[in-house]
């Protein structure tokens, strides 16, 4: 799995021209799954996620997390981050499972990251055409690949 973390003041999600999910400050995560993503992968990655220390503690110091700041989560599915540019101009995106895969395994990292935080998240519509909207804060952006823990 792979995730792109922004920290946002804002951030919306759009289907049809109607508001899907909205959050004010917390995470915007969008998340690329691939077959051999399992659910080591939820699991570890749900708490990097929850834990990650980007927010400002009193001192302006990024010392604090999404939980800590009773900040929201916004999780979208997002096949391109599984792009191929090896070959061409035209991406590839065969590494990015199909929906019968990455659909059960996004309900879960749904489930794993409500159970890590203690509270609901909000979420795109998997497969749909979405138009996300944010406002980074810092900004602050974070890439992580479960396959590549670094």
């Amino acid at each position: 799995m792979k995730v792109v973390i922004q920290r946002v003041l804002e951030a919306r999600v759009r289907i049809d021209g109607t508001i899907f999910s909205a959050i004010e400050k917390g995470l915007l995560v969008l998340l690329g799954i691939e077959d051999a993503d399992t659910a080591d992968d939820i699991s570890w990655l749900s708490s990097k996620i929850t834990q990650l220390r980007i927010f400002d503690d009193e001192e302006g110091v990024m010392n604090q997390s999404v939980k800590d700041v009773k900040g929201a989560l916004l999780l979208v599915s997002q096949f391109t981050l599984h792009a191929s540019t090896k070959k061409g101009n035209r991406p590839s995106y065969i590494r990015a499972s199909k929906p019968d895969i990455a659909i059960p395994l996004y309900e879960k990292m749904i489930r794993q990251l409500e159970s890590d935080l203690g509270t609901t998240i909000k979420t795109g519509v998997f497969g749909a055409d979405m138009k996300v909207q944010l406002i980074n804060d810092g900004p602050v952006t974070i890439i992580i690949d479960s396959k590549n823990k670094e």
